[in-house]
C-alpha cells in the first residue's frame, strides 16, 4: 500500500511513483513489497473493459455445464480466449496453443498437489519420483493388466448383459492398483471406497474435501499393516518395492500420499467414454473389432474427443502478462483439455468421433514435438509428455504409453470375451460430471452381448 504522496512504505526511497492515465498511483514493480496490491488494482479495473454479452459468468458454474461443457467452450473459445471469470477467480484459456504454452511453463505456473489442496502439506511424501518405484510399478502393471481385465470380465460374462461403465471402466483401474500394491482381495472394497473418496475430495465440494481426508488416513490405515508385513517378508509387489526404498523410512501416510497423487481419472474416465463413443457409435466399433490395431487409435481419440479430465488448474507464481493481460501473483489459469481438444484450428470435424482421425496432434508449444512419440490430444492427469525416448534405455516407458497401453489391453479383454456386444436397447447413455470440475465420464452404459 502507497502513503499520502504515493511511496512504497516499506521501501520510501524507492523513488518517484507511476502515474497511471487516470490518476491513480501505482507503485514501479521493483519496489512491490510482499502483499501489495498493484496487480490487484490493475485486475480490478479489467472489469469495466471486458464485455461478455455472449456468456452468462454463471454458465461456468451450472448443472448444464456440468452434463454438456462444449457449447460453453465454443462460446469461450471463439470470443473469450482469455475469460476473466469473476465467478470462479480465475482466467480460462481455451485454445490449444494457449493451453499448451501455459501447461509446460513452470518458470511463471505451478501446479498444486492434491494434498496442498486438503490443506495436509507434511502429512506424506509423494514417491512416484523414485526411479526404484517408478520402475517396479510399471513393470508390474504390464504383468497384471491382462489377467486383472479377464478375472473382471469375467465375473460378468455370463450374465448376458451388464453395466459396462460401473462393472468394468469403474472397477478395473482400482483393481489394477490393488493387485500391483500386493493388497488381499479382503481389503478391496475397503480401498476402493477410500481411494475413491480421497480422489473426488481433493476437488471444491466441501462435504467432499471433508470426507476426503478422512478417507486418506484410512488408506493410511489400510496399508500401515502390510507395510510392515513387507519390511518382515518381502513379496514380489510395489508395497515391497517402497518399504525398500533407501534413506528416510517410508511410511504409511508416504504410500496414501502417493496414492492421492496418481493419475487415476484418466484410465477410469478414457474406459468409459471410450465404450460409450464405441457403443454410441456401431460403425466405428465394427471397424476396431475387425481391425484391432485400431483400438489404440480409438483410445487416443477418445482422449481428444471426450476427454475425462476437462481442465487443469494453474497458478501464476509471480506478478506475469499474458494474452494482453496482467495476471496477478496467485492467479488461477484453468487450461481448458476439453475446449482445446476441439480447436477447429487444429482439427477437422472437431465434434466428430473418427478412429482413423488423419490429424491426431503431435505438436507440443513452440513447434516441439512429443519426445515419446505418441500422437494424443491434451490429456493433463498424464502430465507433460516425457523427455526421454519413446522406449529409453535407464527408465520405464512415459505414462502416456503405460496408460494407452493397459486401456488397450483391457478393452480387447472385453472384445473378446464379450460378443455381439450391443448397446442395450432404449439405453440412453450420456456424459456428464457428477459435480462441476469433476471427471466428465459416461457413468450408466447397460449392454447386451453373448459371453464367449
Amino acid at each position: 500500500m502507497l502513503d499520502a504522496v504515493g511511496r512504497d512504505p516499506i521501501s520510501p526511497d524507492a523513488g518517484p511513483p507511476a502515474i497511471g492515465r487516470n490518476g491513480v498511483v501505482i507503485a514501479p514493480r521493483a519496489t512491490q513489497a510482499k502483499g501489495a496490491y498493484r496487480s490487484y488494482e490493475v485486475h480490478q479495473r479489467l472489469r469495466v473493459a471486458q464485455s461478455t454479452e455472449k456468456l452468462d459468468p454463471s454458465s461456468l458454474i451450472s448443472e448444464a455445464f456440468a452434463r454438456d461443457p462444449y457449447p460453453v467452450f465454443d462460446v469461450l473459445r471463439e470470443n473469450y480466449p482469455c475469460y476473466r471469470d469473476w465467478v470462479g477467480n480465475a482466467y480460462w484459456l481455451t485454445r490449444y496453443d494457449d493451453v499448451t504454452s501455459i501447461f509446460v511453463d513452470d518458470a511463471n505456473f505451478e501446479t498444486r498437489s492434491k494434498l496442498r489442496a486438503y490443506g495436509l502439506e507434511g502429512f506424506g511424501r509423494d514417491l512416484r519420483e523414485h526411479l526404484s518405484i517408478l520402475t517396479t510399478a510399471v513393470a508390474l502393471v504390464d504383468r497384471h493388466a491382462q489377467s486383472v481385465a479377464h478375472r473382471i470380465v469375467d465375473d460378468f460374462a455370463r450374465a448376458g448383459g451388464a453395466d459396462i461403465a460401473t462393472a468394468f471402466a469403474a472397477r478395473y483401474p482400482l483393481a489394477l492398483v490393488a493387485r500391483v500394491l500386493g493388497l488381499p482381495d479382503t481389503d478391496f472394497d475397503r480401498f476402493a471406497e477410500a481411494l475413491w473418496a480421497a480422489q473426488r475430495g481433493a476437488h471444491w465440494h466441501p462435504a467432499a474435501r471433508c470426507a476426503g481426508a478422512a478417507a486418506l488416513r484410512g488408506l493410511a490405515d489400510l496399508v500401515r499393516p502390510h507395510l510392515q508385513a513387507r519390511r518382515r517378508e518381502p513379496q514380489d509387489d510395489l508395497l515391497t518395492a517402497m518399504a525398500q526404498v533407501e534413506g528416510k523410512p517410508v511410511t504409511a501416510a508416504d504410500v496414501a500420499t502417493t496414492l492421492l497423487e496418481m493419475d487415476h481419472e484418466t484410465l477410469h474416465g478414457a474406459l468409459a467414454n471410450l465404450w460409450f463413443l464405441l457403443l454410441t457409435h456401431p460403425d466405428q466399433f465394427d471397424r476396431v473389432v475387425q481391425d484391432r490395431r485400431l483400438m489404440k487409435f480409438a483410445y487416443l481419440e477418445t482422449l481428444r474427443h471426450s476427454t475425462p479430465v476437462l481442465f487443469a488448474r494453474r497458478f501464476a507464481r509471480h506478478e506475469v502478462e499474458r494474452f494482453g493481460l496482467l495476471l496477478p501473483e496467485g492467479a488461477l489459469v484453468i487450461c481448458a483439455a476439453g475446449a482445446a481438444n476441439r480447436d477447429p484450428r487444429l482439427f477437422s470435424d472437431p465434434g466428430l468421433f473418427q478412429v482413423e482421425r488423419k490429424d491426431l496432434c503431435q505438436r507440443e508449444p513452440r513447434g516441439q514435438y512429443r519426445a515419446d512419440g505418441l500422437p494424443s490430444a491434451i490429456a493433463f492427469g498424464l502430465g507433460k509428455p516425457s523427455r526421454y525416448p519413446a522406449e529409453p534405455d535407464d527408465r520405464p516407458r512415459s505414462l502416456y504409453a503405460v496408460t494407452r497401453d493397459i486401456a488397450v489391453v483391457a478393452s480387447n479383454v472385453v472384445i473378446d470375451r464379450l460378443v455381439d456386444l450391443r448397446l442395450k436397447a432404449n439405453a440412453e447413455p450420456s456424459l456428464r460430471a457428477l459435480r462441476v470440475g469433476e471427471m466428465h465420464a459416461c457413468w450408466r452404459l447397460p449392454a447386451t452381448f453373448r459371453p464367449e
